[in-house]
């Protein structure tokens, strides 16, 4: 299976800004995108068909605005596709990437879902957020797999589809695609999840449950992350929060023997016995109501304690839509005695992947992976102990309620809304770890921003306060949420120079997210002025010193002005090629570093540089510099 890119993204970094938000969506397949022009099999059948997709979507004014898209290129069929733009939100910049074949979810299998995840993986820096379009009859399965094998995951991936193709005159694909879009764009939910009938569902809670319906998927034991009404409502309060300070990454190993096995009455041992057998390793057992089984089949029990001993992991889903599995009755307890893991509310579609996942941990003991099956890994099962709630209020806000008459809990509820964000972007500025505490156990969360967008992450990482960004990077504050002026956390370490909040930061897996060229632009105004400090900073939050400003000119081109030259100052040529700088990129005007040199007659400089290009290898030195000399 190949991913094909059906619409231009080069250079369609330079875009991600405060004013846009780029999406990459990854056509698989289904429905939503299919015609039924080719009848000559079956009559009147719906039917995938490639480079179908994009070219009827340029013709929808919803899903782009060629008017705009021309800040791209003059050719159509270079421009990537562009939203208008959305009240109160960004301009949303889209790229099409098809997969060929085209697929019927039905078919989807594990190397499909290590393809999806390897697809996010290779563009994950490239783009804020990621759509999947797909088919809604694996849809759950699919959503469930992504969500635990993109491992510390800080972006949003969301999977949509639809129940009729998008381009019939009634559909429900339109909305589906676009409120996709749109929230994908505009909300930074790091999670994998389904949008489908208006509402965002965790994708490992979801389950696909009407085939008839544009409602179809439903998740029966959380409520949904967001709704889109009048307003866009989000539940800020379910998102998930990952823990700890990891990188993203992706695990691709997903472990191929596990199944699932319904219990009914009378169901013999002869069957049971049969499905458990190697190479069988994991297996869902659906049972009775909060996860009875037939106690009194001793014959049972025994070829489960059998499977159990000899390593096979069984995990305990009831077969209800809602409710969880729990040891109220000694049926339960005693399935819990063969070894059988309790599955908590799991659906059957989240504990098949996470066994799989699990599983495909071939590095664990087993009895590690025995613990993470009961483990609440990416928000797929209610913890068996939780958090006591709190009802601690500030004096604040209570004299704020008390001056303006409030007394309702929904009152008061808005009111916290509105002023947590400022209370705790002050605590940040402060460091004040302590007050972090108290507004997080009061029902304040770190997704919050403030007038101009900025996060507590923000302003402690332009305080460069390292014990509160990490409290607050280990309750799960998002590191790739921008603010209004289009910059990360890290775009503010950087531009105060906070080199150990840097490295904390890239620690916890965040990316510069300015447009290149204007860290080319930075990357010069920093050698023009002798900022070691600054030229430090950038290189540790991983910047490319051969990214040239608007013109093209990288920071290596600097050196050879006439300032440069007087000075002969070939120990910043050093220092710059000890970077990585290369001395034959060349701007909008033609010149290279190398010919900038030459024409300014500087000797040495032009030596240094000519010999690093025929080398052909980036320029080092025995001794890289410290710093970049005065």
């Amino acid at each position: 299976m190949r991913l094909a890119e059906t619409t231009n993204s080069e250079n369609i970094e330079r875009f991600g800004d405060e004013e846009h938000s780029l999406v990459m969506v990854i056509y698989t397949g289904g429905v939503i995108g299919m015609s039924n022009s080719d009848l000559d099999s079956i009559e009147g059948a719906y039917s995938p068909e490639p480079n179908f997709l994009v070219p009827e979507l340029r013709k929808l004014p919803i899903f782009h605005d060629p008017s705009y898209a021309v800040h791209f290129s003059d050719d159509e069929k270079e421009q990537p596709l562009v939203m208008p733009r959305q009240k109160d939100g960004k301009r949303i910049v889209y790229c099409v990437f098809e997969y060929e074949p085209l697929l019927d979810s039905s078919n989807m299998t594990y190397d499909d879902y290590a393809r999806l995840a390897t697809d996010i993986q290779d563009n994950y820096s490239r783009f804020d957020a990621f759509v999947v379009l797909h088919g809604t009859d694996t849809m759950a399965f699919t959503a469930s797999a992504l969500s635990f094998m993109l491992e510390n995951l800080g972006k949003p991936v969301i999977l949509t589809g639809s129940q009729i193709p998008i381009f019939e005159a009634r559909s429900d694909g339109r909305d589906n695609f676009l409120g996709a879009l749109i929230m994908a764009g505009n909300h930074n939910i790091p999670e994998v999840t389904i949008h489908f009938d208006n509402v965002l569902l965790r994708g490992n809670r979801s389950t696909k449950a009407n085939a008839e319906s544009f409602d179809a998927f439903k998740s029966p034991n959380l409520e949904p992350l967001a709704k889109m009404e009048i307003n866009i409502i989000i539940n800020w309060e379910a998102v998930y929060r990952r823990p700890g300070l990891h990188k993203f990454q992706v695990h691709t190993n997903m472990c191929p023997n596990v199944g699932v096995l319904r219990l009914f009455p009378s169901i013999t041992e002869a069957t049971v016995r049969a499905f458990l057998q190697p190479p069988m390793q994991g297996v869902v057992l659906q049972t009775y109501g909060a996860g009875n089984g037939p106690a009194a089949r001793q014959d049972l029990m025994n070829v489960l304690k059998e499977a159990s001993d000899r390593g096979t992991i069984i995990v305990n889903c009831t077969q209800c839509s809602r409710g969880a599995v729990s040891a109220l009755y000694s049926v339960g307890k005693e399935l819990e005695q063969t070894g059988v893991i309790p599955g908590s509310d799991m659906t059957v579609e989240a504990a098949l992947m996470k066994l799989s996942y699990v599983l495909g941990k071939d590095d664990l003991p087993l009895k590690t992976k025995r613990k993470l099956m009961g483990v609440n890994l990416r928000g797929e099962m209610t913890s068996a102990i939780k958090r006591e709630e709190s009802y601690l209020h500030f004096s604040l806000i209570d004299k704020l309620a008390e001056t303006m008459r409030l007394s309702s809990s929904e009152e008061m509820h808005i009111l916290r809304e509105a002023v947590y964000p400022y209370l705790l972007c002050a605590a940040a500025r402060e460091g004040n770890v302590d007050s972090l505490t108290k507004l997080r156990d009061a029902g304040a969360h770190f997704f919050m921003g403030d007038y101009d967008g900025r996060t507590p992450l923000h302003i402690a990482s332009s305080e460069g306060h390292l014990p509160a960004m990490r409290y607050l990077l280990s309750h799960g504050a998002p590191v790739h949420t921008r603010d209004r002026y289009g910059h990360c956390a890290l775009d503010d370490a950087v531009r105060f120079n906070h080199h150990d909040a840097i490295k904390l930061l890239k620690e916890a897996g965040a990316h510069l997210m300015l447009p290149p060229a204007k860290q080319g632009m930075m990357l010069c105004c920093a050698v023009a002025t002798n900022d070691e400090n600054a030229l430090e900073s950038w290189h540790l939050a991983g910047v490319d010193f051969n990214q040239g400003d608007y013109d093209g000119r990288t920071a290596l081109h600097l050196v050879g002005d006439c300032a440069a030259v007087a000075e002969q100052d070939e120990l910043k040529v050093k220092y710059l090629m000890s970077k990585g700088a290369r001395p034959d990129v060349v701007d909008s005007f033609g010149n290279s570093p190398i010919s900038q040199a030459e024409k300014l007659e500087a000797e040495e400089i032009t030596r240094m540089l000519s010999e690093a290009k025929l080398s052909d290898e980036v320029f080092t030195v025995s001794s890289s510099p410290e710093k970049i000399p005065e």
